[in-house]
């Protein structure tokens, strides 16, 4: 790049052409240009009118401008599920297209911000997302980027989805407990796992509540498996006692289990286990009538059809103290859509 000092007194406004300015242009008390545009024919009689000199930047025929460099940079790391807006001051914001689960490729993101110019920066990976959610955006730091560079980026970006947003695929969910809860809150647990379980697409087939008997609950969960459940959630019991009746039952049934106690607060009870393919866990005391617990960090994986292995279960604890500041790693149930303007 090459910058110029343009007077308007003194300068041939022919000079300005095919530039472009690093800062906002205000004339007389308004602005006129944004940073980072480019100077047309169109501009040049209110180029005139600038009151003082200005800098502006000649872009070299190796180089690209910021915004076409970054609506390049943005198509490349988009993956399925995703919509792009044009630049908003050289910033090209990737909006989910659909309810899903973001995943973000976090080496792919650190390699290209390794890049000279290139920046891009994402929501978390593995959080649930409504349409409309601005997920990420793709910026390039200085007025134009080195052709070679963005061709750089681009071919990292080629390699795998950098940012997508995975489809909640519909499912049936049967729920067994032991709590033996009374009307009010069998209803209010009712109520709350099937709005939860519903805002993914999904469907609960059956609720089960049974006596703390290990063949009885060893029964009903082979029994909701055999009936072409895909999730089983159960709740009740004391996952610390050895001889609680669903941690006998699973092990009657042959499940095996990926984590016992999750690595965050609350929620350290939760466990996860599978009965071949079909995921079973914990809502330990029934908590998912709770606004928020560990079970709803590891739902919306399920729900997308991700195999939670112990390196998910492993990291949920970086970022697992989840009081109030860690409210954006639940699911917004009360949510379907959002609408996030671009800043100006």
């Amino acid at each position: 790049m090459k910058a110029i000092v343009f007077d308007p007194a003194t300068s041939d406004p022919q000079a300005a052409l095919g530039g472009v300015t690093p800062d906002d242009i205000r004339i007389g008390g308004k602005r006129r240009f944004r940073k980072g545009h480019r100077f047309t024919a169109d501009d040049l009689a209110d180029l005139a009118r600038v009151e003082h000199p200005i800098h502006i930047i000649l872009i070299e025929p190796d180089e690209i401008h910021e915004d076409d460099a970054a609506i390049a940079l943005a198509e490349a790391i988009a993956g399925q599920g995703i919509e792009r807006r044009n630049p908003v001051q050289s910033r090209a914001n990737l909006i989910a297209a659909r309810k899903g689960l973001l995943r973000v490729d976090r080496d792919a993101v650190i390699a290209l911000n390794r890049l000279a110019g290139i920046s891009v920066f994402t929501l978390l990976d593995g959080l649930a997302v409504v349409p409309g959610k601005n997920i990420a955006g793709a910026k390039i730091s200085p007025v134009a980027v080195q052709k070679a560079v963005l061709d750089e980026a681009l071919a990292i970006a080629a390699r795998n989805p950098v940012v997508e947003v995975k489809p909640f695929t519909p499912k049936r969910v049967s729920v067994v407990t032991t709590e033996g809860l009374g009307e009010k809150v069998w209803d209010r647990f009712r109520a709350s796992v099937e709005q939860k379980i519903g805002w993914y697409g999904s469907s609960v087939t059956e609720f089960r509540d049974l006596l703390d008997d290990p063949d009885r609950v060893a029964e009903a969960i082979t029994e909701a498996i055999d009936d072409g459940a895909d999730v089983v959630l159960t709740g009740g019991g004391n996952a610390l006692d050895p001889l609680d009746p669903t941690i006998r039952a699973l092990g009657d049934i042959g499940a095996e289990f990926v984590k016992f106690g999750a690595p965050a607060h609350p929620g350290s009870m939760f466990w996860l286990a599978y009965k071949g393919s079909t995921p079973i866990f914990s809502l330990a005391s029934c908590s998912l009538y709770s606004r928020s617990t560990v079970a709803d960090v590891v739902l919306p994986w399920i729900m997308a059809d991700e195999q939670v292995e112990l390196d998910d279960m492993a990291g949920i604890g970086y970022g697992g103290l989840l009081d109030r500041d860690m409210s954006f790693r639940f699911p917004p149930y009360d949510a379907a859509e959002v609408h996030e303007p671009d800043e100006e």
